[in-house]
């Protein structure tokens, strides 16, 4: 028994030992100075250049979607007590009131129209004030988040009488065709 441990041993090594040798020996060239030159690289970072988001290497400006101030958020709202339901239209940095319940959006994205995956989301902040009390009283925070149309249950609005989500995010894309006026 101590002595298969040694021979065990032996053989991994000599296993290991033939590992990556294709049974040729072939001689690397070796510069003069000893140092084995690099392959040339694909794409080659300039240094100290700074390139703006929106611009190409180039100088040639890169077209982008709908800013952000342009894009409009469609969000619905519930009332579970009355099962009332109402639709909405907001633009990043607007808010409005209905009922007790305070709907600020935030940003909202959508995902190009060729993309394999598309999603729509809406950052929003959703703050009620209690029933019953006057028009003065102060909201409370209840939700701060990200809000998905194709993923509703991936963060959820929690509150025993309001629901929020996301229905559509209005903004186009470079390239992407406009619909057709009827």
């Amino acid at each position: 028994m101590i002595l298969l441990r040694p021979l065990a041993a032996a053989a991994t090594l000599l296993a290991l030992a033939a590992c990556g040798t294709s049974g040729e020996d072939e001689a690397v060239p070796v510069p003069e100075d000893g140092v084995t030159a690099e392959a040339p690289a694909i794409a080659t970072q300039a240094e100290n250049e700074t390139i703006d988001a929106d611009q190409e290497a180039d100088g040639d400006v890169v077209p982008t979607g709908t800013p952000l101030a342009e894009r409009v958020a469609t969000l619905g709202l519930l009332n579970k007590r009355n099962n009332l339901t109402v639709e909405f239209e907001l633009k990043p940095g607007e808010e409005t009131v209905i009922d007790d319940v305070m709907v600020k959006l935030a940003s909202c994205e959508r995902r190009p129209p060729w993309d394999p995956e598309p999603e729509t989301g809406a950052f929003v902040q959703v703050a009620v004030r209690d029933a019953g009390q006057d028009s003065n009283a102060q909201f409370k925070r209840i939700f701060s988040g990200w809000l998905f149309l194709n993923s509703p249950s991936l963060n959820v609005v929690e509150h025993p009488v309001y629901d929020v989500w996301v229905k559509d995010c209005a903004m186009s894309f470079p390239g992407e065709e406009a619909a057709p006026s009827e």
